[in-house]
């Protein structure tokens, strides 16, 4: 397929690599993006995958929290960042957010076709119809979930106004400010750094042996590894899929407010519950970003709010 300047603007966006770089993997790859960034990171060139680069959709994350051990985040699109900031809408995701922290839909299907909160004459997909004629745009429920913690207690952080909804919970017998500022802060980390795992414990052997792949064709892409033993590269290997797993664990990263600058999640959470005469741990967490993973394709939004319409 033809290669547009677009697709390597986008490619270059994602990866950080550099315009000719992106412009062959797009080539080698017949411009499947997916693939193009495999084959960077392959080749060494990705200096970081950056997830903000696909996103097109605009909107806002809101939580709700019912009490210490209820809460839910929502995602509500629309097309445009004015809408975004209007008071109207900013109100109207809010609602979405009190709807799902009361909800026990297991989907949004289900979630959809539950009675509005605000008008029991109307579905929750009827709201939004009423809601995008009002403002004259296309709105997209796109995701919602709920937690309840059994054993301890949640918390909720919302950062740039919107932009990342999080919830944390946390398995505790103890309740006190004091750990629920610690939670609190955890749930910064999970805003700011992104892991993808609450602990080692939960990575997949399918997502090892993926990330040993690549990590084992940019060392063999590595003038300075070249003829060295394959002992020497396994280790080399191994030591960076070690670091990468720091990078994506909750509990194995630096926790950003580290006095010392080293001391990991899991040791704050360790002097946290000392301190306290608790036991307290991170037992998973939700994190929500705007527009996140939505392809820079306005066709696809719009298909996605057709389909919640019934259109």
């Amino acid at each position: 397929m033809a290669i547009t300047a677009a697709m390597v603007k986008e490619l270059r966006e994602m990866t950080g690599a550099g315009m000719m770089d992106c412009k062959k993997a797009l080539n080698e790859t017949d411009g499947n993006m997916d693939e193009a960034v495999e084959y960077l990171r392959k080749n060494g060139q990705a200096k970081a995958e950056k997830k903000a680069g696909r996103i097109a959709a605009e909107g806002l994350c809101r939580v709700a929290v019912k009490d210490e051990k209820t809460a839910a985040v929502v995602e509500v699109n629309s097309e445009t960042d004015f809408v975004a900031k209007n008071a109207d809408f900013q109100e109207y995701v809010e609602a979405v957010a009190k709807q799902a922290v009361e909800s026990d839909a297991a989907d949004l299907n289900a979630f959809l076709e539950e009675k509005w909160h605000l008008d029991e004459s109307k579905t929750v997909k009827d709201a939004l119809v009423d809601k995008v004629a009002v403002i004259g745009e296309n709105l997209s429920i796109r995701r919602f979930e709920k937690v309840v913690a059994e054993n301890g207690c949640v918390v909720t952080y919302v950062h740039g106004g919107g932009r990342i909804g999080v919830i944390v919970e946390a398995v505790t017998d103890v309740v006190n400010d004091a750990v629920k500022e610690a939670l609190n802060n955890i749930a910064m980390q999970v805003a700011a750094l992104y892991p993808k795992y609450v602990s080692t414990d939960e990575v997949s052997e399918e997502f090892k042996a993926h990330e040993k792949e690549i990590i084992t064709e940019q060392i063999k892409n590595d003038p300075k590894m070249a003829g060295k033993p394959d002992k020497v590269i396994e280790g080399a290997v191994n030591g960076r899929l070690n670091k990468e797993l720091k990078e994506v664990c909750l509990l194995e990263q630096v926790y950003v407010k580290a006095e010392d600058g080293k001391q990991s999640v899991a040791k704050y959470l360790e002097q946290v519950a000392k301190e306290n005469n608790a036991n307290l741990s991170v037992k998973r967490f939700v994190r929500f970003e705007t527009g996140e993973g939505i392809e820079k394709k306005e066709e696809n939004f719009a298909e996605e709010v057709a389909k919640q319409m019934g259109q």
